[in-house]
C-alpha cells in the first residue's frame, strides 16, 4: 500500500479537540504499526485561533514520532460571510445551497493544499479526512472522492444535513464511525448500504494498561465520603448544569454524605452553600494519574452530556473498574451503556435518583458492571484491536493488498 494522507485544517501535538485528539492518536499508532502515512494541514495555529493567519511555518515538518506534517499556507476569507452563514447553523437552522457553498469556501481558504493533492495524488493510496464539517474535508475528498475516507464524527445537528454533503459523502470510499448510533445515523441521512460506500464502527483506541489507586486519590485529596465523579469539560455544552441541578436536589431529598467531585477545564456556577459544605468539590485539571486514581475511587462516573459521538471518560471509568450513569437523550453513550451491561441511563431528575440509589445500595452489582465496562473495552477498544481493524479496512477500500 503507498502512503495515506490524513487531513485535517490545523494539526498540532498538544492543541484541543476530540477530533484532534483522535487523529493524532490514530496516526501514531498507525505509524508505530509501520503505516506509511503523513498528515496534510494549513499554518493555522487551532481551532480556536484566527483561521486567516499563518502561524506554523509553511512546509515539511515532523512530530515527536518522526510523522511528516505537511503545511500550507491560508489565504484571507470573508469572515463576516461565514460568521453569519455559522450563525444559523449553530441555531439548527436549515441554510440554502448558496449559504452552504458560503460556509465551505469561507471557513478555511487553502488553494495550495488542494493543488498538493492534485499534483501528488498518485503518491496516496487514500485520503482520510476529519471530521466531517471542516471544508478541508469536503474540498479536499471532492477532488477525489473513490480514494476518500472520512472519519466524520456526525452528530445529529445541522450541519449534517447541508445538501453538498449530501451530493459527495456517497461517492466516497469508506467511513469509519466510532460508535454504532453514529453509523445508524449516517445511514438514515445518507443511505450509504445503497451507494457502495464502505463502512465500519471502528471506535477509538484506547490505553487498556491503565493501573489506578483508589486509596492514593482519597489520601491525597482527604476524601473520606463516597463521591459521584464528572471528569471533562465544566460547560452547558456538556450538560453538568444539569447534573449539579439533580444532585444538589438528591442531597436535599436523601439522608447521605454523598459528593459530587468535578474534574477537568471549563467553569459553570455552582451552589455556593454545597461548595461551602464541600459536598459539590471542584479539583479543576489534575494530573492524569491523579484522575485514574479518583475515578477508580468514585461509586460511579456520572456522563451527562446528550451530544458525544464517543466518550473516552467512560472507557476510563471501566478500565478502572467502575460504572456509568449517561443521558438517555444520547444514543451513543446509551448504547454503549446497553451494550457492555456497563451502566445505567437517566431522563429526569427520578430516573437520576433512582439509579444513584440502586449504584449506593448495590455494592457488588456496581463492581460487575465496572468489570463488565473493563472487559469490553480491553475486546473492542484496545490499542492493538483497532490497528488491525485499521489495516484490514484501509487495504480492502483501497484495494491494495499489501
Amino acid at each position: 500500500m503507498k502512503k495515506i494522507g490524513f487531513v485535517i485544517p490545523w494539526y498540532g501535538e498538544n492543541i484541543p479537540g476530540g477530533a484532534e485528539m483522535e487523529l493524532r492518536e490514530v496516526t501514531d499508532h498507525l505509524h508505530e504499526a509501520g503505516v506509511e502515512l503523513e498528515i496534510l494541514s494549513t499554518c493555522i495555529k487551532d481551532a480556536g485561533s484566527d483561521w486567516s493567519e499563518n502561524f506554523n511555518k509553511e512546509g515539511i515538518d515532523k512530530t515527536s514520532k518522526g510523522i511528516t506534517v505537511r503545511r500550507f499556507k491560508v489565504e484571507k476569507r470573508d469572515r463576516a460571510a461565514f460568521d453569519a452563514v455559522n450563525a444559523k447553523l449553530m441555531k439548527g437552522h436549515r441554510i440554502i445551497p448558496a449559504e452552504e457553498d458560503i460556509f465551505l469556501s469561507e471557513m478555511v481558504n487553502c488553494p495550495q493544499l488542494y493543488n498538493y493533492m492534485k499534483e501528488h495524488n498518485e503518491e496516496y493510496s487514500l485520503f482520510v479526512f476529519i471530521p466531517y464539517l471542516l471544508c478541508t474535508s469536503y474540498n479536499g475528498a471532492k477532488l477525489f472522492p473513490k480514494k476518500s475516507v472520512f472519519i466524520p464524527c456526525f452528530h445529529d445537528e445541522a450541519y449534517a444535513y447541508i445538501s453538498r454533503y449530501k451530493e459527495l459523502f456517497p461517492q466516497t470510499a469508506g467511513m469509519i464511525f466510532n460508535a454504532r448510533p453514529e453509523a445508524e445515523l449516517a445511514e438514515r441521512l445518507f443511505g450509504f448500504s445503497q451507494s457502495g460506500t464502505k463502512t465500519i464502527v471502528m471506535g477509538i483506541g484506547m490505553d487498556t494498561g491503565i493501573v489506578p489507586d483508589a486509596d492514593d486519590f482519597r489520601k491525597k485529596f482527604d476524601i473520606d465520603s463516597p463521591f459521584i465523579i464528572y471528569a471533562g469539560r465544566k460547560d452547558e455544552g456538556k450538560n453538568v448544569h444539569t447534573l449539579v441541578k439533580y444532585f444538589s436536589e438528591y442531597v436535599k431529598r436523601r439522608d447521605t454524605d454523598l459528593k459530587l467531585m468535578l474534574i477537568g477545564g471549563g467553569n459553570i456556577e455552582l451552589p455556593s452553600e454545597l461548595v461551602k459544605q464541600k459536598r459539590i468539590i471542584d479539583l479543576g485539571f489534575i494530573d492524569l494519574q491523579d484522575k485514574y486514581n479518583a475515578q477508580a475511587a468514585a461509586e460511579f462516573l456520572c456522563q451527562p452530556s446528550k451530544n458525544e459521538s464517543f466518550s473516552l471518560v467512560i472507557m476510563e471509568s471501566w478500565l478502572c473498574g467502575r460504572p456509568v450513569l449517561v443521558h438517555s437523550g444520547c444514543a451513543v453513550t446509551r448504547n454503549f451503556a446497553s451494550e457492555s451491561n456497563g451502566g445505567l441511563y437517566f431522563g429526569d431528575y427520578f430516573e437520576f435518583e433512582g439509579c444513584t440509589d440502586w449504584f449506593l445500595n448495590n455494592k457488588e452489582k456496581a463492581a460487575q458492571m465496572g468489570e463488565n465496562g473493563r472487559n469490553y473495552v480491553r475486546s473492542n477498544f484496545a490499542w492493538d484491536v483497532i490497528v488491525d481493524k485499521y489495516m484490514k479496512f484501509f487495504r480492502e477500500v483501497s484495494g491494495d493488498k499489501e
